[in-house]
């Protein structure tokens, strides 16, 4: 007995074929996704380093405060731009604690503010009913700060170190520098352009021999920060 043939027919290469188009396709999407997601884990990372930077700041300056407090003087490198052009990222600052009555509008204090310090300058002290308000802003801010009560104000910088010059910061801002301090505050493009100059030329001292070491000293045990007592 011979058997019956079945109707319907296997076709075994087309189906082969196909699956193998499939999965050429399915492979190709997937690459794709792959490549959109290491895209976005990039910019991931990105976007954490530059809150982990913040962080450090924040906790440099933190500890700053805590040293003032305790030492009365401490220096400090400071990498903020909202000080430019008066303060330049890797400058090393001096700071010494302060009274209110020790402040005038003009200094370059250090403040707490919303459980952040902030290095600003004093724009304005304002009498209050029962406590002085201090008005502070960035040279290179547009607006001003919220106000900050004295009490909350932890010293002033009464020096600074900038590559191989030191010098005591000036009270009042030159018409060159309000003018370029405007600039450097609307556009982000000449603002990156004076850093990478100003990056390049610290870079130059330090090749030549001039600018010395990083290192404030054989005491130091936090990073950036260096004590010194009264």
């Amino acid at each position: 007995m011979v058997p019956r043939k079945s109707p319907i027919r296997i076709l075994h290469s087309a189906s082969s074929g196909f699956s193998k188009r499939w999965l050429w396709r399915a492979a190709k999407f997937n690459r794709q996704l792959s490549s959109a997601g290491s895209t976005g884990t990039v910019r991931n990372v990105v976007q954490r380093c530059d809150w982990r930077r913040q962080d450090r700041e924040d906790c440099k300056l933190d500890l700053a405060a805590e040293a003032l407090r305790c030492c009365g003087t401490v220096r400090l490198k400071v990498w903020g731009t909202s000080m430019l052009p008066s303060l330049w990222p890797g400058d090393l600052l001096t700071l010494q604690t302060a009274t209110q009555n020790d402040v005038i509008p003009g200094d370059i204090v250090l403040v707490l503010r919303d459980k952040r310090c902030f290095i600003h300058r004093l724009v304005a002290k304002q009498p209050g009913e029962d406590r002085v308000v201090f008005i502070t802003c960035g040279d290179a801010m547009p607006d001003h700060d919220p106000p900050v009560a004295g009490a909350e104000l932890l010293g002033r910088v009464i020096g600074v170190r900038r590559g191989n010059r030191s010098f005591v910061p000036s009270q009042r801002v030159s018409r060159f520098g309000s003018a370029l301090a405007w600039l450097l505050c609307r556009s982000h493009l000449l603002r990156g352009l004076v850093l990478r100059f100003h990056a390049a030329h610290l870079a130059g001292l330090k090749h030549w021999g001039r600018l010395g070491s990083n290192s404030f000293g054989g005491e130091d045990r936090i990073p950036g920060i260096s004590l010194s007592h009264p």
